[in-house]
């Protein structure tokens, strides 16, 4: 194998096929990608066991053949290369990378040890432009559980009816719903897709309004653009009926400015982080008063305007999960919906917040 490509469209490649590698695995392969020069095109493969990821570039194809090399490593060498043409040459049981004045030898190894990509015959597709498909991604991956013992908490439900499209996310500390009403994008779909995944999805060269479509099967995803393809398994298992954490009621609101909101949870966060990022919220007529402490450095207290109803309540939240939330809110204003200190909050854009919420758990005022 002997092919030369340009540095830039090397990296931009191995971002995407990077994405499905394994940073850890007891086979070395996993942590590999794959290198196929062929034609006009180098394609690069990523693979962890349960999701691949494909990249095709252009190239200057001397001599066609495959073989893996250190995923982690490559795209160190490649990162720190000048904008330059770039040669891969296997030989023996090297690939040698050569740019300018520099050389690089890396071990190889053998492209049949490398998991094939299996067929995915879509039974059901969805298809949403670029950046509205991001923006629900994004209204609620902060959400996804990180505890693998609950492996179908560690991914987003997928679920469309024919007319509205809903993602849902949570780690029972926290969910975050978002609702799409388009009728049209595809079939009626139930699925829950591994974070893993929707990150690569969504750092697909793929913009605007131009379609990305995901299809499913009984066990798979696959998204194929010509250029870039990933494919994944699904989460097995029941996703948890989240409609019945959401409060039917409630009896207090703030309605604050976002951007002044966040800034001030923020920097109360200095404080709470050594608490368990506790941040106590105190409302007080046209005021919240936010406050933390620590007790190896202090407290502090900041002070935000509000519109409240009936907002005369003390209440705490892991402020990190406030920031999430407020960070996911279009729109300049968020709106607090209460009953009492012990039961779950919900946070809304101020306008039009039926299609974005995240419910939020209480933590004790400590």
């Amino acid at each position: 194998m002997k092919a030369t490509v340009t540095r830039k469209e090397l990296f931009d490649a191995l971002a995407i096929a990077g994405a499905a590698s394994s940073t850890r695995s007891s086979l070395p392969v996993l942590m590999s990608i794959r290198l196929d020069a062929e034609g006009n095109g180098l394609t690069l493969t990523g693979c962890d066991g349960e999701m691949w990821a494909t990249a095709t570039l252009s190239a200057n194809v001397a001599e066609p053949g495959s073989v893996c090399v250190q995923q982690r490593l490559l795209a160190d060498i490649v990162g720190a290369l000048p904008e330059v043409q770039v040669t891969l040459e296997l030989s023996g049981t090297a690939v040698y990378l050569r740019s300018n004045n520099s050389e690089w030898m890396l071990l190889a190894m053998p492209a049949d040890e490398f998991p094939s990509i299996p067929e995915v015959r879509a039974s059901s597709q969805l298809t949403l432009g670029a950046d509205n498909m991001r923006g629900a991604i994004d209204g609620v991956a902060f959400a996804v559980s990180e505890d693998t013992s609950r492996p179908v908490l560690t991914g987003v439900q997928f679920k469309y009816d024919g007319e509205t499209l809903t993602l849902v996310a949570t780690d029972t500390h926290r969910l975050a719903v978002t609702r799409v009403h388009k009728p049209g994008l595809g079939s009626s779909i139930e699925a829950v897709v591994p974070d893993k995944a929707l990150k690569a999805i969504r750092a697909l060269p793929v913009t605007g309004e131009d379609p990305l479509t995901i299809g499913f099967d009984e066990s798979r995803l696959v998204v194929d653009i010509g250029t870039a393809k990933i494919v994944s398994q699904v989460l097995s298992g029941s996703y948890p009926n989240w409609e019945r954490v959401v409060p039917s009621e409630y009896t207090r609101t703030w309605t604050l400015n976002k951007k002044e909101f966040h800034e001030n949870v923020k920097r109360i966060m200095i404080l709470a982080k050594d608490n368990a990022n506790r941040v106590r919220f105190a409302g007080d007529g046209d005021r919240v008063v936010i406050s933390a402490r620590s007790e190896d450095k202090g407290e502090a207290k900041e002070e935000v305007e509000v519109i409240g109803k009936n907002g005369d309540l003390e209440i705490a939240f892991n402020g990190r999960y406030m920031i999430d939330g407020l960070n996911a809110m279009e729109g300049e204003g968020v709106r607090v919906e209460m009953t009492e200190a012990s039961r779950p909050a919900v946070l809304r854009p101020a306008e039009h917040g039926d299609d974005h919420f995240c419910v939020v758990m209480p933590m004790a005022i400590g």
